[in-house]
């Protein structure tokens, strides 16, 4: 194994956590990831949860945590699921970091796959008073949909950055996130957040009202990749999930996410105005925020295409007018095939 001279002499003990329910045509992709991880195994270990899945899940953690003495399996069941949270993704991560004895605690989901650098790159890019340290995440495409959920998750990514940068408060990323373990014990970690269906945001709320710093680090080596949502159900789920932790947000936070849907009343009413200036300030808009999607996903070390992003307004516009309507719609969330109020 090869370091580079920029490497610390004395690495510290890092803690892997990741929870897993249903996964069993995903699993075998992140593990095998985590086999290629470029960082001593006597640092590393692994706590990996099965969150009461029906399917082969359980079956292939036990085989992988068998190979190695650093792998932990947990396996939750109908007396400690949900015991602490609505969320059954944090109840599992709750008592995993119970068990967590790296000095870092690292994050990752069962369907992403990370770099094989991950772990070196986030402990070298963890800062003294450094709490929470995201990295970036890009969607694997299969499909249309998949390609404007790419520039979507770029362009929530750009936003995270350039929050964290001016030290607002912003979320953690729960696919590929650092935690120091001070700032965890400190805080008080997953058991203290309240019941929530955005966990990843609230560790990072908890986190930075105790004092410490919630940073990104957008390159390379901190690049995970996960999957599409494969439907617009699902996509629709997921984002309704994620709406409900935005309208949590402080108001400058809404403000700005905001703007994006009143920029298309805005540009309606110029189009009855005067069609060609309307069109003009549409175009310049959609060409500044091409270019800004372009240079973040640029410093991960990742192309964009333009014929995706020229048409990524439309998409933007329909996907979030359906979220609202789905919103508000009287029906559960159904998210790790559970249901959810």
């Amino acid at each position: 194994m090869n370091f580079s001279s920029a490497t610390p002499k004395v690495l510290p003990k890092v803690s892997v956590l990741i929870s897993s329910r249903n996964e069993e045509k995903t699993l075998p992709s992140l593990l095998a990831s985590l086999e290629k991880l470029q960082y001593p195994q006597e640092k590393i270990e692994f706590l990996l949860a099965d969150d009461e899945s029906t399917d082969q899940t359980n079956m292939i953690l036990e085989k992988w945590c068998a190979q190695e003495g650093n792998r932990q399996l947990f396996v939750l069941d109908t007396q400690t699921v949900r015991k602490a949270h609505l969320n059954g993704k944090a109840n599992a991560l709750a008592w995993m970091g119970e068990k967590a004895q790296g000095d870092y605690l690292f994050f990752t989901d069962s369907d992403c796959q990370v770099n094989p650098n991950w772990i070196l790159e986030g402990v070298q890019s963890m800062g003294k008073n450094t709490g929470v340290l995201n990295g970036v995440t890009e969607v694997v495409p299969q499909s249309l949909l998949g390609e404007f959920q790419k520039l979507d998750w770029w362009n929530t990514l750009g936003i995270i950055k350039i929050v964290s940068d001016w030290g607002g408060h912003t979320t953690g990323l729960g696919n590929n996130m650092v935690i120091s373990r001070e700032a965890y014990l400190t805080s008080g970690g997953f058991p203290g957040i309240p019941p929530t269906l955005t966990e990843d945001l609230e560790i990072a709320r908890l986190i930075k009202d105790s004092g410490y710093e919630v940073h990104q680090q957008v390159s390379p080596n901190m690049l995970v990749f996960t999957k599409e949502e494969n439907s617009w159900k699902g996509l629709l789920s997921q984002r309704t999930r994620w709406m409900k932790g935005v309208l949590t947000l402080p108001l400058g936070w809404k403000l700005a996410l905001g703007t994006h849907l009143l920029f298309f009343i805005a540009i309606t009413y110029l189009f009855v105005q005067n069609i060609a200036f309307g069109l003009s300030i549409w175009v310049v808009k959609i060409l500044l925020q091409s270019l800004f999607l372009i240079q973040v996903s640029k410093r991960a070390g990742r192309r964009l295409f333009w014929a995706w992003l020229l048409l990524y307004d439309f998409y933007y516009l329909l996907a979030s007018t359906l979220t609202i309507l789905y919103y508000f719609w009287p029906s559960k969330i159904t998210w790790k095939s559970r249901q959810y109020p």
